[in-house]
């Protein structure tokens, strides 16, 4: 599988939109794509699971991913995380399943359908390049401000999207989500 990351990814997204789950792919998948390329082990996808979409869920993907049906329950129960691994490739999906709150609802209407051409046309719904950022941020204060990734990636979407930026939803987020002097380093760091 050539683009093993984006075409595994997929085919978890397809099953989401299946089922009708809100959903995003964020994460590096994402910052690769509005910022600098970087390789990646997994993919990040932010998913509203319920507790009515287990059975469906497992079933889609079963036969093509590794997973813990149990492990996969609690986490919906508990908004928490869990992870698939694709048979063929070993890649792994993880999949957040969120507390609802502003920020998420925000995330999740600003999120913007990329259409990839494989050996067909497949579609799926990323992070804006401005709510990655702010993710990235927010991940990057939680991890104590040491990870040289999460920094590198917000840097690549500023230098790249330069101008493109809508700076003020970025703002108005960085201060309700406790980063705002993290997103005034970002901007001085990346002219």
């Amino acid at each position: 599988m050539q683009n093993e990351p984006i075409e595994v990814t997929l085919k978890v997204t397809g099953v989401f939109e299946k089922l009708g789950i809100p959903y995003l792919i964020g994460g590096s998948l994402a910052s690769t794509l509005y910022g600098m390329i970087r390789a990646t082990q997994d993919s990040d996808i932010v998913a509203e699971m319920c507790p009515e979409h287990l059975q469906a869920f497992v079933s889609a993907l079963q036969d093509e991913f590794y997973m813990d049906d149990e492990m996969i329950a609690e986490s919906v129960q508990r908004k928490t995380s869990f992870n698939i691994i694709h048979r063929e490739s070993m890649f792994k999906v993880d999949v957040f399943v969120p507390r609802s709150r502003p920020f998420l609802q925000s995330q999740l209407a600003r999120a913007q359908r990329q259409t990839f051409n494989f050996d067909t046309e497949i579609s799926a719904k990323f992070c804006s390049p401005e709510d990655t950022i702010l993710a990235k941020l927010e991940w990057y204060r939680i991890g104590g401000e040491v990870s040289d990734r999460q920094w590198r990636d917000v840097l690549g979407i500023f230098k790249t999207r330069a101008g493109a930026l809508d700076l003020e939803y970025i703002e108005k987020w960085a201060g309700e989500l406790e980063v705002g002097d993290l997103f005034e380093r970002a901007m001085k760091e990346s002219m």
